[in-house]
């Protein structure tokens, strides 16, 4: 099992920034993938970032050039710089990290980006 913390969600100003930051611990040798998705409500969650363990990212197009994401492997952290925010980033934030049979969530954390 992996259990996931997450922190850093937050309420900010449309052009501000935020960085989210998941802790991960319990069986993490087998993770391989590291990645953050999102939802609002009546919404599917999507993809909107994600790092193997060789640093291969891939990103949502609507938040190219605005977000990065990196990993700790030492820290077993993986945490998504979100720049020039807009409102439409507004949506809980979910970790998850995959390995083999590994898919685990975290609980979410809440981005609020006023206009």
């Amino acid at each position: 099992q992996v259990q996931l913390v997450e922190s850093g969600g937050g309420l900010v100003q449309a052009g501000g920034s935020l960085r989210l930051s998941c802790a991960a611990s319990g069986s993490i040798f087998s993770i391989l993938v590291m990645g953050w998705y999102r939802q609002t409500p009546g919404k599917q969650r999507e993809l909107v970032a994600d790092v193997t363990s060789g640093g291969r990212t891939t990103y949502t197009d609507s938040v190219k050039g605005r977000f990065t994401i990196s990993r700790d492997n030492a820290k077993n952290t993986v945490y998504l710089q979100m720049n020039s925010l807009k409102p439409e980033d507004t949506a809980v934030y979910y970790c998850n990290v995959k390995g083999g049979p590994l898919d685990a969530w975290g609980q979410g954390t809440l981005v609020t980006v006023s206009s």
